[in-house]
């Protein structure tokens, strides 16, 4: 406790207010700064636990970014899939007749089918093997709307011929590819996909696109070279019915429209619904999402913990201090202030350093990674609404010893 008297015999409203409550967060200020390791100790302890929720919560987010990735770049408005889907990646195929009875209504468009699939890529320059997910379309129905895959769609109407997501984890020899791509020379390696058979394949062109928690990389082809890559699927089956809809058309209207006509074997979806699928998968039917809401759990625990010995430890060497605070007249709630601002200026100072550090982890993950992470206001602020809410649970609970001291009992 510093010696100077920053408490006066209160006044309880008034003018005075402010001066009281300026005194009190300098008093708070004054007495954690006193012990400086400490307030390094604590201030260290907050930013680790502040970090720890900060990249959880990243990475939590950037695993459902990127399991939307394809979804974001599909160009329609409705969706169909089928109801035993759980997900994109383990999308169950359906007959095709539903899309096309879709064109029989005024407000549709166009009607596309998407094929996905998993198959091994070997590395053209190591000879490893590597799974990864294979996607199919109509370059002609332009349903995949990403600047590589536009650029090269003729490309791929070439037989045996694939583009190549440059975003792709090394180990598939992305690095390699994009060199060679750009030098013009020919790509040629082999792909044999699960349930499929070995073919010889040439890349004819790159693109972005992103690998997500599902697979570490991406080719796009023609649903030509699909159907030979997987000459087992059954013939006039889709994984993913993509419709776009007449330009100024209720999307909500025309759901339901498609929704009455087709029957009960399909999915009708809006976008954010098709979306929704995933997130959803991942959130509840992996563990993953569970264990990166547990670590921010634990990240909040850790940071209570220690900001809670931290004052506790305060409290307990200024006891004869609060003491004579309430034998003058200050009532329990006063000193609870003081605790408790100590506590919001704790997670202030460990939330700055800690916002710098996980913006920066945020970016050496992407870059690392190309996975979609980045800071986001929204994590921010609620980090930091977490930060506070650690820091003042903790403030409250280590103010309770002093809440149930006797001054008489502290003096004798």
């Amino acid at each position: 406790m510093v010696d100077q008297p920053y408490f006066d015999v209160p006044e309880r409203s008034g003018p005075a207010a402010k001066p009281r409550r300026r005194r009190r967060i300098l008093l708070a200020w004054l007495q954690m700064s006193r012990e400086k390791t400490r307030l390094l100790v604590a201030v260290l302890g907050i930013t680790f636990a502040a970090v720890l929720m900060m990249v959880q919560l990243g990475i939590r987010d950037a695993l459902f970014d990127s399991a939307t990735l394809l979804h974001n770049s599909l160009a329609g408005e409705v969706f169909l899939l089928s109801p035993h889907s759980a997900s994109v990646i383990a999308a169950q195929p359906f007959s095709d007749r539903r899309l096309h009875q879709t064109l029989a209504l005024p407000e549709v468009q166009s009607a596309s089918g998407i094929y996905v699939g998993f198959a091994q890529w070997e590395n053209h320059r190591t000879h490893l093997a590597r799974n990864l997910y294979v996607i199919g379309f109509n370059p002609d129905d332009r349903s995949i709307a990403i600047e590589g895959v536009e650029r090269y769609a003729e490309a791929i109407k070439q037989a045996d011929t694939v583009l190549f997501d440059v975003y792709s984890r090394p180990e598939f020899g992305t690095a390699e590819i994009g060199v060679d791509f750009t030098r013009q020379l020919p790509i040629t390696t082999e792909m044999n996909p699960i349930a499929g058979s070995l073919r010889r394949v040439t890349v004819g062109g790159l693109f972005q696109l992103g690998p997500t928690f599902g697979g570490d990389a991406n080719v796009i082809t023609s649903d030509v070279n699909f159907r030979r890559l997987f000459p087992g699927r059954k013939k006039g089956s889709i994984d993913i019915g993509v419709i776009r809809l007449v330009p100024g058309t209720d999307v909500e209207r025309a759901i339901r429209k498609i929704r009455a006509h087709l029957p009960a074997d399909v999915q009708v979806l809006t976008k954010d619904e098709f979306k929704n699928v995933d997130r959803s998968y991942w959130a509840s039917s992996k563990p993953l999402g569970y264990i990166f809401n547990l670590n921010v759990i634990m990240g909040f625990l850790v940071g209570a913990i220690i900001v809670y010995q931290i004052l506790y430890t305060d409290v307990s060497e200024h006891l004869a201090e609060y003491a004579t605070l309430k034998a003058i007249g200050y009532q329990d709630s006063e000193l609870l202030k003081v605790v408790l601002q100590e506590a919001g200026l704790l997670a202030l100072l460990g939330f700055v350093p800690a916002f710098l550090i996980a913006s920066g982890a945020h970016l050496a993950i992407s870059n690392a990674t190309h996975l979609p992470i980045a800071m986001t206001p929204a994590r921010a602020i609620t980090v930091l609404v977490l930060t506070l809410a650690m820091c003042l649970i903790s403030g409250a609970l280590a103010v309770r010893r002093l809440k149930a001291a006797d001054p008489a009992d502290i003096f004798n």
